[in-house]
């Protein structure tokens, strides 16, 4: 095990080194369907739970480009295991680099600032925290979700049922997508620990990022009061349009990583077999190491913009550009690097078998990339992408 990181800068290098053991034991993982929980003893050892949490509640301190980094070392070595951190990166970078004056100026209590700092404290002790947002029929369209609140005994009860929940089982508790029973249009975050009224449905068996195990979540529960994500309703739709990037981005830093991870699994393919020597395959690992050069070069300035300027227009442009390059780029190189590697590589439990079929979900991904790509085109056109578009965006 790698020494604990004391800020968000060794992070990295503990990612880094932590990476090969992660590689390692992916295959396995990926063919059983099964969580990766020896990656995450890991990663909560090392502190790395905790990066996105302040340093003053126990935290790394990271920003939102360290995180980038990190994530990126994560997913080198095993995509699936940096897709599941990526949530919990959600969870705590969203709750961590929220201005509190702009939770304030929204209605935000003390109450539900402390809330917010003992969910933080958690993960730094090591509570790993899940994504609840989409639904089967709606996706991750947050205004076309089912699930519903009400208020119950001085808290909420919380009805409904999620799919494509990376980690299901497996967290401390749940960052639930909820709107608000009856005709208001109000949909809110709720912190759903894991318990009584919580049921996983082991339902996932996936193409690829078999390892997330991210099965379906039936709910029914009373949560308290300070399960309310910022203590105010109806903030959701608004935090998901002026600061997409824990919806969008987030994602990307994890694809630009398995990318990469083909790259070097190619390599080592075709050097051990002396394929190497040949124009055609090397012509395919330079415009190969071209394009994952590029992905990251485009998720690091969407990073850089977005702790020097969260939530402008400019910025948010930048946001969905990282996601559509890197989830275009990692299903390209992948498919480029099994092609240079020839027949021998296609059988499972090939390192590039299962890079190939774990990049082809990078684009399908919520946002997916013809979802950016249109968001984009919007903006480049003159219009309002997150209105100007027949069916909502979130």
């Amino acid at each position: 095990m790698p020494n604990r990181p004391t800020d968000a800068q060794q992070a990295c290098l503990v990612a880094h080194d932590l990476a090969p053991a992660f590689a390692e034991r992916a295959a396995r993982h990926d063919e059983l369907g099964v969580f990766p929980k020896a990656d995450f003893d890991d990663l909560r050892a090392a502190g790395l739970l905790g990066l996105m949490v302040p340093e003053r509640l126990g935290g790394l301190g990271a920003t939102f480009a360290d995180y980038a980094r990190v994530a990126m070392a994560v997913a080198a070595g095993a995509g699936a295991t940096a897709l599941i951190y990526n949530m919990h990166a959600s969870v705590t970078g969203a709750l961590a680099l929220t201005d509190p004056e702009l939770l304030r100026q929204v209605g935000a209590d003390d109450a539900a600032l402390d809330a917010r700092d003992r969910i933080l404290a958690d993960a730094a002790e090591g509570a790993l925290f899940a994504v609840a947002m989409s639904e089967r029929g709606a996706g991750s369209r947050l205004s076309r979700i089912t699930t519903t609140y009400r208020p119950e005994n001085g808290g909420f009860r919380v009805t409904g049922s999620k799919a494509f929940v990376s980690g299901a089982g497996h967290a401390e508790a749940y960052l639930v997508a909820a709107r608000a029973d009856g005709d208001e249009p109000r949909v809110s975050y709720f912190l759903v620990p894991a318990g009584d009224g919580v049921r996983v449905e082991e339902t996932w068996n996936s193409m690829g990022m078999r390892a997330t195990v991210s099965h379906d979540l039936h709910l029914d529960t009373v949560v308290d009061a300070g399960a309310l994500l910022g203590g105010v309703e109806g903030m959701t739709l608004l935090l998901a349009q002026v600061m997409p990037q824990w919806l969008v981005a987030s994602y990307a830093a994890v694809y630009t990583g398995v990318a990469r991870a083909a790259v070097d699994a190619a390599v080592h393919h075709l050097r051990e077999r002396g394929l190497d020597r040949l124009p055609a395959v090397r012509a395919r690992v330079g415009r190969a190491n071209a394009a994952v050069a590029a992905a990251d070069a485009v998720v690091t300035e969407a990073a850089r913009r977005v702790d020097a300027e969260p939530a402008t227009p400019e910025t948010n442009r930048w946001v969905w550009r990282a996601k559509l390059v890197a989830g275009d780029t990692a299903a390209e190189v992948a498919s480029a690097m099994l092609e240079a590697a020839g027949s021998s590589a296609t059988r499972r439990g090939h390192p590039l078998e299962r890079l190939y079929r774990d990049a082809r979900c990078g684009a399908l991904q919520p946002a997916t990339s013809d979802v950016c790509a249109d968001w984009l085109g919007v903006a480049t056109l003159g219009g309002d992408p997150d209105r100007d578009s027949e069916t909502p965006r979130w």
